[in-house]
């Protein structure tokens, strides 16, 4: 078995889309760039966030383009690998909806009343979305040179989901806004994770 060495993952959820701003359920179905107002904050806020991504790290994004776009913006050309694993949770019926849209459906009240733990109706399970996810971070990890950090751009479910399944704590612990995210260290095989501390970004 290989020994784990030390590694440092960055986790940074996307800027704001316009289904962000109007607290729509965005997810894999939906493939909406930046708000203007997404695309101002980044920018904005550009130079403190490069100044939280180690010097030297690979850099890996979701497919969609919230994430390539934020990549775009935060390091220009540089090279940014693509991981198919870092979707967003596939909504199912809930997709591009919002509370009051769908306070009143019977399957969305008991999604609620599950506190999240059943499938989304003609979607996905939030463990399913969870082991995604971490096939994602390992994948990345077994990519990235043992001595370098790596920093990926994703969604607030990932970061949720890869920060619970480290931690054990509750997926709802982890909830981030727009251009937060986590800075991690572990030890790692590129199978196994474990030693896990971590501080918030943003």
């Amino acid at each position: 078995m290989t020994e784990a060495v030390y590694r440092r993952c960055i986790l940074l959820r996307h800027a704001r889309t316009r289904g962000n701003e109007e607290r729509r359920y965005i997810g894999a179905r939906t493939d909406e760039g930046l708000s203007p107002a997404g695309r101002r904050e980044v920018l904005d806020r550009r130079e403190a966030l490069i100044r939280q991504v180690p010097s030297g790290a690979w850099l890996f994004s979701g497919p969609l383009r919230r994430t390539l776009e934020t990549a775009e913006i935060l390091f220009g050309d540089r090279p940014v690998r693509i991981l198919e694993e870092m979707r967003e949770t596939d909504f199912g019926d809930f997709e591009g909806k919002n509370y009051e849209e769908l306070k009143d459906d019977p399957a969305y009240r008991a999604w609620i009343d599950s506190n999240g733990a059943l499938p989304f109706p003609a979607g996905e399970s939030r463990e399913e979305m969870i082991t995604r996810s971490m096939d994602g971070l390992y994948r990345a990890l077994r990519l990235c040179p043992a001595d370098k950090p790596l920093c990926i751009l994703c969604h607030g479910g990932n970061i949720m989901g890869i920060m619970s399944r480290l931690t054990g704590r509750d997926f709802y612990d982890f909830q981030v806004g727009n251009l937060t995210g986590y800075d991690l260290e572990f030890d790692s095989d590129g199978q196994r994770i474990v030693d896990v501390s971590y501080h918030r970004l943003g």
